[in-house]
């Protein structure tokens, strides 16, 4: 059961289906800021989408006025911390028995909400018509629920990387998530409710019902009820867990006594479901019986997909409705019954929000004048339930929920996020390098290094905001939250989809904004990046002296020592903590000999000899040393070259990763001293760009659509990308349709030993488009 609340986890399912809670900061959130109302009402369970608006903390900086005498001379810039508001999407279900207790809270804690009309989908949305105009004081009006379907597919495809999975029962990880297509039509879905409805969906409002069957969720329903007499259909599902379909089944080899060779029929397969049920004379156990019901409805809508999957050439196939609801034997078998109709051509695929389709295809529609379509909408971790384990016999308690969700929460971007187009092959593309769901060993070890870096953290966060006091109880209630995630993830490791890195580290600069933390490390951004502005044209007028070739090594040296500076490695933080005058030339020490861990640096050097790039997108990492000591210089050497520059920063901020509106401030104070920089600011061959990311890793899949036309107006034709972070967390196997540059120090003793490594190893991975030459030398070992 989705229940209304948290429940005890030693509470008893029977206790469970009885009891609901309402916290209002737990379940209905934000409900005062409430704007737009959608519902979808199915048999049992009810789907609730409401738009609001959430105020919270942003860091902005701004530029002092240096030419006058009231500017303090030692600082660069000022920092505030303003109020933004922007759209959420909530989505919150309950069981239909629960619906008066859930509509009186909502009209109870209801302020300001401008809406008239609440949308409707669902078989249920006619019975409780009345129940809520009466109760909330709205108009409902009703919307056809397979158009919602759609539209909520579309959506949820579209904005929620591995939303689309594989169940693998056998596997070591059960779900294998799909990397989402950057064109997710055309497709079929498969919607099993009562019956089934069978749906070619070939762009955003154009799709037709293809086909179906009466045989479908009602129908397993129906008959397990007779057969068994058991009337839940969650205790249906769990009694074919435990059932063994060969005692009711007539095989293959039950009529020919092995397999059927010149058929290539396998001794193990259905010949005949509930066959042995005509001719044994005995009593067959109800679970037994289940689970032959089971696959004999599976196997039926399994055939009846693939035969219209290959009738109009259609390799993805998505299943959801009633009778999936993230059950292990409902998805085994509908899988199992694919592969065997296919032979492994189509894959059946299966959606983490499936339950919520319905509900968002009846917002959208609400909300047409807003244009919801012209955003980018981002799964917030800090406020949406996990994908729950459907492992009954790992985690029996939680299959007495009826579904995988209880809460669904999406924050609107205020940019559209696309592909970068020079992506090899966007299709299958991966930013992250290592799936945690599936490495066992490296899941563990991340989990336990963010888990002891979370003191760290949380000081940090009091200490950004020393004014006020009531900053140590918010950020240890963000403690308690990111502890949560982090034990939760240790058990359902695909809550989120793949685990990742990257997951980890969004996960948690989503719970720092939950509780008004924006940007931890915003003082000592500000800090480095004055002390860096010191030695900027001292390190400038060095590199100058140097002959041609010296200066190209300085300039990768330059910026590999600049990349030690990261606040988010904990061997790198401890030294800046203990020294505060560990600077730019200790950095250099610090740095693995030649060669490199990862070394094409002749590669680069003999390219460099060549004719200049005609522009470079340079993605850039973190503030003080890194980006004004480090990255600069090698940008001025691009553009000296006569090659254009566009830097990609982040949007906002995560750890010291310079943001694009102090990257502007820096480069202003940077093109004052530095003729070069200043010309190619002037001469717009210099670009700053924000990148449509807040993390310290990078998908080359969600950026800024800005960024998109710039780097195709520009035609780059060189990508570098800098980073532990983004180079070797993310993208490390990139593939382009450009040559690029990945710059990495390993500043993690646990990955620099899994990598053949040490502590401060260089990677430095020079590549051509789809070259394979040049592979062999440049590969890390398997990670």
């Amino acid at each position: 059961m989705a229940e209304c609340g948290r429940v005890d986890s030693s509470t008893s399912s029977h206790t469970m289906d009885k009891s609901i809670t309402l916290p209002p900061d737990e379940i209905f959130r934000n409900l005062e800021n409430a704007k737009r109302f959608a519902i979808d009402i199915g048999g049992s369970l009810t789907k609730l989408a409401y738009y609001s608006t959430v105020q919270h903390k942003v860091a902005k900086v701004r530029s002092f006025d240096h030419s006058t005498k009231e500017a303090p001379s030692d600082k660069l810039y000022e920092i505030s911390v303003q109020e933004e508001v922007t759209a959420r999407l909530h989505f919150i279900k309950f069981e239909n028995a629960y619906i008066e207790t859930c509509l009186d809270f909502i009209k109870d804690h209801l302020v300001n909400t401008e809406t008239k009309v609440i949308k409707a989908t669902g078989g249920g949305a006619h019975k409780f018509k009345e129940l809520i105009e009466r109760k909330l004081g709205l108009k409902v009006d009703k919307e056809d629920e397979m158009t919602c379907l759609i539209k909520g597919c579309n959506f949820v495809l579209r904005n929620i990387p591995h939303e689309a999975f594989v169940y693998a029962k056998h596997a070591d990880s059960e779900f294998r998530f799909q990397t989402t297509h950057p064109d997710i039509f055309p497709y079929l879905l498969v919607n099993i409710g009562s019956g089934v409805s069978i749906v070619k969906v070939e762009s955003e409002d154009k799709f037709e019902r293809i086909g179906g069957s009466s045989i479908g969720g009602g129908t397993f329903w129906g008959l397990g009820a007779l057969l068994t007499k058991t009337k839940r259909f969650d205790e249906l599902l769990q009694l074919a867990s435990k059932g063994q379909h060969t005692s009711v089944d007539m095989l293959v080899k039950d009529i020919y006594g092995g397999s059927y060779g010149s058929l290539g029929l396998t001794g193990d397969l259905i010949a005949s479901s509930f066959g042995k049920s005509a001719t044994a004379d005995k009593e067959f156990s109800k679970e037994d019986m289940a689970k032959s019901l089971l696959h004999m409805i599976s196997n039926d809508i399994g055939q009846l997909a693939c035969l219209y999957a290959k009738l109009h050439n259609l390799s993805r196939v998505y299943f959801g409705g009633f009778f999936i609801r993230g059950h292990p034997v409902t998805m085994h078998t509908i899988t199992y019954s694919i592969n065997f109709f296919t032979k492994g051509e189509v894959q059946a695929l299966f959606l983490r929000h499936e339950g919520y389709l319905g509900a968002i295809g009846a917002f959208l529609k609400g909300a047409e004048e807003d244009n919801p379509n012209q955003y980018s909408w981002g799964e917030n971790y800090a406020g949406s339930s996990g994908l729950m384990s459907v492992s009954p016999d790992m985690y029996p308690m939680q299959r007495a929920r009826s579904g995988t969700f209880d809460m669904l929460e999406m924050d609107r971007l205020e940019r559209q996020l696309v592909n970068l187009p020079l992506l090899q092959d966007p299709s299958s593309y991966i930013p992250d390098t290592v799936d945690l769901t599936e490495d066992a060993q490296a899941r563990e070890y991340w989990l336990y290094c963010f888990e002891e870096a979370l003191d760290g953290v949380v000081k940090r966060a009091v200490a950004s905001q020393p004014d006020l006091p009531e900053a140590a109880e918010r950020a240890e209630k963000f403690r308690q939250k990111y502890r949560h995630k982090l034990q939760t993830l240790r058990y359902q490791p695909f809550a989120y989809g793949s685990l990742t890195v990257r997951s980890l580290l969004d996960t948690r600069e989503h719970c720092l904004n939950e509780f008004n933390f924006p940007d931890p490390y915003s003082k000592v951004k500000q800090r480095e990046n004055d002390m860096a502005l010191k030695y900027y044209q001292k390190a400038v007028n060095s590199l100058e002296k140097l002959s041609w070739e010296e200066r190209q090594f300085a300039l990768v040296r330059g910026v590999l020592a600049g990349n030690v500076f990261d606040w988010g490695a904990k061997a790198v933080s401890d030294v800046l903590e203990s020294d505060p005058e560990f600077g730019f030339e200790e950095a250099k020490k610090q740095l693995e000999e030649r060669p490199w861990l990862i070394d094409s640096y002749d590669q680069w050097l003999e390219r460099l000899k060549g004719p200049p790039h005609r522009c470079a997108l340079f993605f850039v990492d973190n503030s003080g040393m890194d980006i004004i000591l480090g990255v600069m210089p090698f940008v001025r050497e691009l553009l000296s070259r006569g090659t254009e520059v566009v830097l990609a920063s982040n949007s906002g901020p995560a750890l010291n990763d310079v943001t694009n509106g102090e990257l502007q401030i820096l480069t202003e104070r940077i093109a004052a001293m530095d003729p070069v920089i200043q010309a190619g600011l002037k001469e717009d061959r210099l670009t700053l760009v924000q990148s449509g990311s807040s993390s310290p890793c990078l998908d080359l899949s969600r950026l800024d659509k800005v960024l998109a036309m710039v780097v195709r107006e520009r035609k780059t034709d060189l990508v570098i990308i800098e980073g532990m972070g983004r180079a070797i967390h993310t993208n490390y196997y990139a593939m382009l349709r450009c040559e690029s540059l990945k710059m990495a120090v390993i500043k993690n003793s646990w990955l620099a030993d899994r990598l053949g490594g040490k502590l401060f190893s260089v990677v430095f991975k020079y590549e051509l488009p789809a070259a394979k030459a040049d592979q062999d030398s440049a590969v890390l070992p398997p990670v």
